[in-house]
């Protein structure tokens, strides 16, 4: 809560499903946040505004494209015109096209990096229009493992994951620079449940899958509220992102050549892909299915990595104190040794 009772103002972009549907949904339980929704389709917004009401939160309903800057600000502008200044900014919406580069058009690379590259930036203007004067606030950039390793059949994704990395540097950089106290961190996502799968534009002859192992988006957006909270440069959510950022670091002419064999088959299922289904690359797809997509199955529920990089403070005060014990119990009998000698 802000000044000790007042809901904090979040404002989350492609908040009507999947991860940004996990997003709101732990914003309003955890503190009946006042939420800004900007998305695009208004079934699926409205949903969302359900949930957040239903959770104790407080929801407004932002139907916009973040790929179009006017209208990103014209979002901003109302959310604190209804619910006061912004203290959190969570920049999440993407769009994708499974596809080999070859097989790629130049307007579906276009559209996924105004979606999934300038929304983010769209967004973080937006915010720091506000915060800046005020000196204070939050934003939160939802990245992947893939901004730090470009995988087959996702260039424009990973392209983009590549910007928003390089962006955040640099912004940070300046703010660090200009000694503001607004915050800004990237929060680094693994494969997720959600229904994107369904939805991103597929050139495959078979469905998309995300890689394993899959975790649900509870996990991610337990990240980004923690992330709203502490002041971290950057989060890494479950292992599969750890082991790909490091191994990228360590070996990436081994992971080319890995990739090359795996990354194929891993993510696509046995189903044959509808080549007729309609994709939300530039319209929004129909309907509404929350936050999960159709892995419930196969998807963890919870991160032994990210519990542990979320509560390592505490987990190194403990094995300090632990250590602390063991030298006093050593020095003890040492001490009571020479007496005895």
């Amino acid at each position: 809560m802000k000044n000790g009772n007042s809901p904090r103002v979040i404002v989350v972009t492609g908040a009507s499903a999947g991860l940004g549907r996990a997003i709101v949904q732990a914003f309003a339980k955890n503190e009946g946040a006042r939420i800004g929704l900007i998305a695009r389709g208004k079934e699926r917004l409205e949903a969302a505004k359900c949930n957040v009401e239903e959770l104790g939160g407080e929801a407004l309903i932002l139907q916009a494209d973040v790929a179009d800057a006017s209208a990103i600000e014209a979002a901003a502008e109302k959310v604190e015109s209804e619910f006061g200044p912004i203290d959190v900014w969570v920049n999440n919406a993407m769009t994708s096209v499974f596809s080999a580069i070859k097989e790629m058009t130049a307007a579906e690379f276009k559209r996924v990096t105004e979606v999934t590259y300038l929304g983010f930036v769209n967004g973080s203007l937006a915010a720091l229009r506000r915060m800046l004067p005020r000196d204070r606030g939050v934003i939160i950039q939802v990245g992947s493992a893939l901004a730090y390793r470009g995988i087959p059949l996702q260039a424009a994704y990973c392209a983009s994951k590549h910007a928003i990395q390089g962006f955040v540097d640099s912004l940070r950089s300046e703010l660090i620079h200009d000694r503001s106290h607004v915050r800004v961190t990237m929060v680094q996502m693994p494969a997720m449940n959600t229904p994107q799968f369904d939805w991103v534009k597929s050139h495959l002859e078979k469905r998309a899958q995300p890689v394993p192992p899959i975790y649900q988006p509870e996990i991610g957006a337990a990240a980004v509220v923690y992330a709203s909270r502490h002041p971290r440069r950057e989060i890494f959510v479950g292992m599969p992102t750890v082991k790909a950022i490091v191994g990228n670091r360590l070996f990436p002419g081994l992971l080319d050549h890995y990739l090359a064999r795996a990354a194929f088959e891993g993510q696509q299922t046995e189903e044959p892909e509808d080549p007729n289904r309609l994709s939300n690359l530039y319209e929004p797809a129909p309907g509404d299915h929350g936050a999960h997509g159709r892995f419930d199955a196969k998807a963890h529920t919870s991160s032994p990595q990210l519990w542990t990089s979320l509560h390592r403070k505490a987990l190194i005060s403990l094995v300090l104190c632990g250590l602390a014990t063991i030298g006093l119990g050593w020095l003890k009998r040492q001490t009571l040794s020479k007496k005895i000698s």
